[in-house]
C-alpha cells in the first residue's frame, strides 16, 4: 500500500542485536478463524483506539513499521524514531481495543518502505537482528499475528527475500519453544488471474526455507493494466487465481485448507490507479457475500480514514474514499465478516452459523451443502437424472428448500422452485457418476434473481450465477473430472432475494 515517508534518520547501530529469548506471558487470544481487519494509516496523528470506537472497527492492522534509513536492524512505527516498538506506542489504545474484544495485526513493509529500502528485511542484512525485531514487536504487544507487507522494490531483492523468510522461521521456532501461537501473513500485489511470478518467488523461497506462511493476502487493486474493471469480479477471479496457486505450492492441502489460506484487502472507491479503478459500496456487500460463502481468512481495505464520503469526484487520498458514501459505510458493511467460532467445511462452504448479508455473492464456487446427503445416481457415462423434473417429484434431488412446479417452466410441463429465505439460499444438489479424467458441460434453465448452477469435484468447485430476472436464461459451466468418478451439481439462490426456477439441467 503507498503511504507518505515520513521517517526521520537515526545513527546506525554498531553493535549486533542479541535475539528476543524471552516471552512473557501472551496476553492476547489467537485471532478469529476468519476476520475483518483493516488497515489503520498510524503515521498521522489519528486515534487508534478512539477511529476504533468511532468506527466500530475491533480488529485493525497497523501500517506501517519500518526502519528509519536504509541499512539499520531497528524498527519503528512508520521509521519514525519517536515511535518505537514500546509500550508507550499506542500500547494503551491496544489495551482499550482488547478490553472490548478486538485486537490488532502489526504490519511490516508498505509501499514506501519497500520502494526507500527501509523494509526491515532488505534495510538489514543478519537474519537473527531481522528475527529479533519480529519478536520484538511479538512480545510488546503480545501479538500472534504478524502482516508483512512486500511490493515494489521488495519483490525483486532476492536477498531480502531469503532472508525474510529464515527470519520468519527462526521465529516461528522460537515461538513453538515458548509456547506462542504467531502467524505470518504475506500481503502481496496481485493480478485479476492470481499473483504474479514475482509474488510467487516470495512464497517458494518461503517453501524452500521452511518457513510457514500462514495467510496470502492479496491487494485486489490498483492493478494498472488500462483494461476495464469490475473490482467486485476482479476480487473473486484474482482469488481463485491464488486458490490453484497455492494448491501447486502446497499440494498435501485440501481445496477448504487452501482456501482458509487467502487473504482480501480492497482499496476503497478511488485507487491510485483512479476513476477506472473503483471499488463501491455495492462491491463491498458482493465481496463479503462471497468470502463468506467460501471461508477465507481474512478481509481488509486501505484503509480505515478513507472511510467516508469527505471528497465524493476526487482522487484517491489518505482521509477520503473519493466517492459517494456515508461514513464508516465499508466497515459496516465488511463488519459481519469476523467470527471467532465459524471454520470452513470440508467442502468449502461457509458455516450456517454465519449471518451474510442478504446481497448475492458473485461466487464462482459457492458449496453450501445441505442438511441430508445427496443420493447418487449412476447414468451411462454420467447425466443428471431427473434434470426435467417431468417425474413431479425431486427425487434424486435433494432440496433444503425446494418443490416441483408447473409454472413457470422452461421445457414440458414441470420445473423446479427453489425459495430462498434470509437464512438459506434453497440449494438442491444431486450426486451423479462421471468418467475421470473427462470435461463435462454443466448447463441449466433458470429464472428468478440470483440463481447459482455449478458442481463440486475432488479438485474443489466451479459455478457460474445471473442476477437473472423474469425471464428465463440459460448458465453453463465446464466441469473437469480429474480423478473423480462422482460429482455433486447443485443450484441455488441467494439470501432474501426470493425464489428461483430452473429446468432443463445436464451434464454432458
Amino acid at each position: 500500500m503507498r503511504i507518505p515517508v515520513i521517517g526521520a534518520a537515526v545513527a546506525m547501530l554498531g553493535a549486533a542485536v542479541a535475539l528476543v529469548v524471552t516471552a512473557p506471558a501472551q496476553a492476547a487470544t489467537t485471532l478469529p478463524a476468519h476476520v475483518f481487519a483493516p488497515y489503520f494509516e498510524a503515521y498521522n496523528g489519528d486515534s487508534l483506539n478512539g477511529l476504533s470506537q468511532q468506527s466500530g472497527v475491533k480488529h485493525l492492522t497497523l501500517a506501517f513499521i519500518q526502519t528509519a534509513t536504509r541499512g539499520s536492524c531497528t524498527v519503528y512505527f512508520n521509521g519514525d524514531t519517536s515511535m518505537p516498538i514500546a509500550s508507550s506506542t499506542f500500547g494503551a489504545d491496544i489495551a482499550a481495543i482488547r478490553a472490548r474484544g478486538g485486537d490488532v495485526i502489526p504490519s511490516f513493509g508498505g509501499y514506501a518502505a519497500d520502494n526507500g529500502g527501509t523494509e526491515i528485511a532488505d534495510s538489514c542484512t543478519d537474519v537473527n537482528q531481522i528475527a529479533a525485531q519480529f519478536q520484538k514487536v511479538i512480545t510488546t504487544y503480545d501479538v500472534t499475528r504478524i502482516d508483512l507487507d512486500i511490493e515494489d522494490n521488495s519483490l525483486t531483492n532476492t536477498a531480502g527475500i531469503d532472508r525474510r523468510n529464515k527470519a520468519i522461521k527462526l521465529t516461528q521456532d522460537w515461538a513453538a519453544a515458548n509456547g506462542r501461537t504467531v502467524q505470518f501473513v504475506y500481503t502481496l500485489p496481485t493480478t485479476t488471474a492470481g499473483l504474479a511470478d514475482s509474488g510467487l518467488a516470495v512464497l517458494r523461497n518461503a517453501v524452500a526455507n521452511n518457513a510457514r506462511v500462514d495467510i496470502v493476502n492479496q491487494m485486489t487493486f490498483d492493478y494498472y493494466d488500462n483494461q476495464p474493471h469490475q473490482m467486485a469480479q476482479d476480487t473473486i477471479t484474482a482469488s481463485n487465481g491464488l486458490h490453484a496457486q497455492l494448491g501447486q505450492l502446497y499440494p498435501a492441502k485440501t481445496a477448504a485448507q487452501r482456501w482458509a489460506m487467502v487473504g482480501v484487502t480492497e482499496m476503497i472507491g478511488v485507487d491510485d490507479f483512479g476513476p477506472a479503478e473503483t471499488f463501491t459500496v455495492a462491491d463491498a456487500t458482493t465481496v463479503l457475500n462471497w468470502a463468506n460463502q467460501q471461508g477465507i481468512a481474512s478481509l481488509s481495505f486501505w484503509a480505515l480514514q478513507r472511510d467516508n464520503g469527505g471528497c465524493p469526484g476526487g482522487a484517491a487520498a489518505d482521509n477520503c474514499s473519493g466517492i459517494q458514501q456515508s461514513t464508516w459505510q465499508f466497515s459496516h458493511i465488511f463488519a459481519p465478516f469476523t467470527s471467532g467460532t465459524t471454520s470452513p467445511s470440508p467442502s468449502g462452504s461457509k458455516s450456517p452459523s454465519r449471518s451474510p448479508s442478504t446481497s448475492p455473492s458473485a461466487s464462482t464456487s459457492p458449496s453450501r451443502s445441505p442438511s441430508t446427503s445427496p443420493s447418487t445416481s449412476t447414468p451411462p457415462g454420467g447425466g443428471i437424472v431427473n434434470g426435467t423434473f417431468e417425474t413431479g417429484a425431486l427425487s434424486p434431488w435433494t432440496c433444503s428448500l425446494g418443490s416441483v412446479v408447473t409454472t413457470p417452466v422452461h421445457g414440458g410441463t414441470k420445473a423446479l422452485k427453489a425459495a430462498a429465505s434470509n437464512s438459506d439460499t434453497a440449494q438442491c444438489s444431486q450426486t451423479v457418476g462421471v468418467s475421470a479424467n473427462r470435461t463435462y458441460t454443466l448447463s441449466a434453465w433458470v429464472q428468478g434473481n440470483y440463481a447459482f448452477l455449478g458442481a463440486t469435484t475432488g479438485a474443489g468447485d466451479v459455478s457460474t450465477w445471473t442476477p437473472g430476472g423474469s425471464t428465463w436464461t440459460k448458465l453453463t459451466v465446464t466441469v473437469n473430472t480429474g480423478s473423480s468418478t462422482s460429482i455433486k451439481v447443485w443450484l441455488h439462490g441467494w439470501y432474501g432475494t426470493g425464489t428461483i426456477y430452473a429446468d432443463d439441467v445436464t451434464l454432458a
